[in-house]
């Protein structure tokens, strides 16, 4: 029988140390332990010390089953992305690629069409018949969402999706907030009618967006509108540009930063100056917004932190299943520049009455 530890291993007395054993005798968390075990990077020295200290002291080893998975571990990780080149969706993948060649794991990547669930599930099997050791799906729709909740295959199936229905295996940006932070900054500008111009009804990320601006307008006792519906592209963003019902003061809150690049070329054309007749907020922050005319305000996203979350998702799933716990959404950032500014005229002058 194990003897306790003099210091800090009492709490193992009788069994194995597990991961949360060192977390706490490393005064860390668990992720972080599991990115140590990992040779993952972002960790400060003085903490990796820490740690590698506590499993030496609790003589600590990942599960049993674990380690017969390391016997036949092919360090291959599944990847399945929509079949769609928007800026958000190929930017989780390619920050996730970058997180697991950190982690020396290889990643195959395949596309499937992003509403389609019965596809998307043949391409989890054939991904499984190449012995993967986990599966990581972006998803970007509603219907493939209920699908990934479902899935029971035999190794870890870790989504990124925007929902507001958490789960210990679902990693996402909080897309809902940020919309919030959007149109609370054209609220605090002086803006009293916001427009939004969403991505697809069936897309996770644009669902979410608009619940996130009806709430900020409801909270701000402001007109709710129907919103009007693009697909992501600037080609969209120009048509609903040329007939959206923009008067001056008017502000619109766009779902990305591509339909907000075809919006802007259309309200130019029909005479409204950015900012000065109408503030544009988009959302993404991709390269090119701060290159537009006006620089545009935005909200980012911050998906290289996000491929690392997954990638340490995936590790924990992988060693310590019974240890996978559900994740904060990350939260985004508002990014002030040009393409915003307050209604002429506000706020509004008091009048001065005589005596």
């Amino acid at each position: 029988m194990s003897q306790p530890h003099p210091s800090g291993g009492e709490g193992v007395r009788g069994r194995a140390a597990n991961i949360f054993d060192v977390a706490r005798l490393a005064g860390v968390s668990h992720q972080t332990v599991s990115r140590v075990i990992n040779d993952l990077p972002n960790v400060r020295p003085a903490t990796r010390a820490r740690v590698e200290k506590a499993i030496a002291e609790l003589q600590y080893s990942p599960s049993p089953a674990a380690r017969a998975l390391v016997t036949r571990r092919t360090r291959t990780i599944g990847l399945v992305t929509p079949a769609i080149s928007d800026f958000g969706p190929t930017s989780i993948a390619m920050n996730f690629n970058f997180a697991a060649r950190a982690a020396r794991y290889h990643v195959l990547s395949v596309s499937a069409p992003s509403a389609d669930p019965s596809g998307i599930r043949a391409v989890v099997d054939a991904l499984l018949r190449q012995r993967v050791e986990a599966i990581v799906l972006v998803v970007d729709d509603v219907s493939v969402l209920e699908l990934v909740r479902s899935l029971d295959v035999g190794v870890p199936v870790v989504a990124s999706a925007s929902t507001a229905r958490r789960s210990s295996l679902i990693v996402s940006v909080d897309q809902y907030r940020g919309a919030r932070s959007a149109v609370r900054h054209l609220a605090e500008l002086g803006h009293e009618r916001i427009l939004h111009l969403a991505g697809p009804t069936n897309a996770l990320d644009a669902v979410e967006r608009a619940r996130g601006w009806r709430d900020q307008l409801a909270a701000n006792r402001l007109d709710i509108t129907v919103p009007e519906v693009g697909d992501w592209s600037p080609a969209s963003g120009y048509r609903v540009g040329c007939a959206l019902p923009v008067e001056p003061g008017v502000a619109v809150f766009v779902g990305n930063d591509h339909m907000t690049i075809g919006l802007l070329s259309a309200l130019r054309e029909r005479g409204l100056r950015v900012p000065d007749d109408v503030s544009v907020v988009g959302f993404d922050d991709v390269p090119e917004a701060t290159y537009l005319l006006p620089a545009l305000t935005t909200v980012r996203q911050d998906f290289g932190t996000l491929g690392q979350i997954i990638m340490q998702k995936v590790l924990i799933a992988i060693e310590e299943p019974e240890t996978v716990t559900e994740d904060t959404p990350l939260p985004t950032h508002l990014i002030v520049r040009h393409s915003t500014r307050s209604p002429r005229g506000w706020p509004p002058q008091r009048r001065t009455v005589e005596r």
